[in-house]
């Protein structure tokens, strides 16, 4: 194969998964990789990827790059489907106990999900007592649009500063309310997710928050579509080893699988 026809499927191998690794490009065209560094130098030089440590991502992809909450909704639906049933399933049973649902698109998947099941748990008359309802703490404004007043569902939304990229709520008052709470699951939202940085998210203030969630919940769940796997963005919020488990919807780089076990992280791919 010559040297430009291989540059030409590892820039088709980037901007279709978002990031490529120098070693998988070297098994994957059987060279090695001072051979890929090469390739990757001379794709950067015309402008066609970025070069990151490790591999490589696409040039629009930056620590600061983050796209409105309407913007993620679309993208990669059936991907984020098949993440949100996943979750679904970790639920307390009989929509019982108290969960966190973190800002996101992938979230917002759940909490469709999540409505759609306490409908039908009220139409087939199988929902709980009052006394023992499942408790959805969120930030998130179309989150808790989806789920107010759902039968079944007391629904306890964290106040502050309403961010409109993400229609999340921010700041202070919001880390605060996030301390004094013990869910008994997170499900937590993330921009990227590497084997050394852990989980990222561009914005200083969401990531306090989400650290916060983090540091307050019994169980810690992430969902993370594929494109977010061994990206890093502006700030760490949170590192592998406080994670329980991850859903995505691709099997992670050798990398990062191998750091998710060692920090004993459950991965589930949906």
């Amino acid at each position: 194969m010559f040297a430009e026809e291989r540059q030409q499927l590892i820039v088709g191998l980037v901007y279709a998964s978002g990031r490529a690794s120098v070693t998988d490009l070297a098994e994957r065209f059987s060279i090695t990789t001072e051979t890929v560094r090469r390739d990757l130098a001379a794709l950067e030089a015309a402008g066609s990827v970025r070069r990151v440590h490790g591999g490589a991502v696409s040039p629009d992809r930056f620590s600061t790059t983050e796209e409105s909450v309407l913007e993620r909704t679309v993208q990669r639906q059936p991907e984020k489907t098949r993440i949100a049933e996943a979750a679904l399933a970790l639920m307390p049973p009989g929509l019982t106990g108290s969960i966190l649902i973190d800002a996101g698109s992938t979230t917002e998947a759940l909490a469709e999900l999540l409505s759609a099941r306490a409908a039908g748990a009220a139409a087939a008359g199988s929902l709980p007592g009052s006394d023992a309802e499942l408790v959805v703490i969120t930030h998130s404004l179309p989150i808790a649009s989806r789920l107010s007043g759902e039968p079944g569902i007391a629904l306890h939304l964290l106040g502050g500063k309403v961010r409109g990229l993400t229609q999340a709520a921010v700041g202070q008052s919001t880390v605060e309310a996030a301390r004094r709470i013990r869910p008994d699951i997170a499900f937590i939202g993330a921009n990227g997710i590497h084997a050394a940085f852990g989980l990222s998210t561009p914005d200083p203030e969401e990531a306090a928050v989400k650290a916060a969630f983090v540091q307050s919940a019994r169980r810690i769940v992430v969902l993370v579509d594929s494109s977010k796997l061994d990206a890093e963005t502006l700030v760490q919020f949170a590192s592998l080893k406080d994670l329980d488990t991850v859903i995505t919807d691709t099997q992670p780089s050798r990398e990062l699988a191998d750091a998710l076990a060692e920090a004993g992280v459950e991965v589930v791919v949906a």
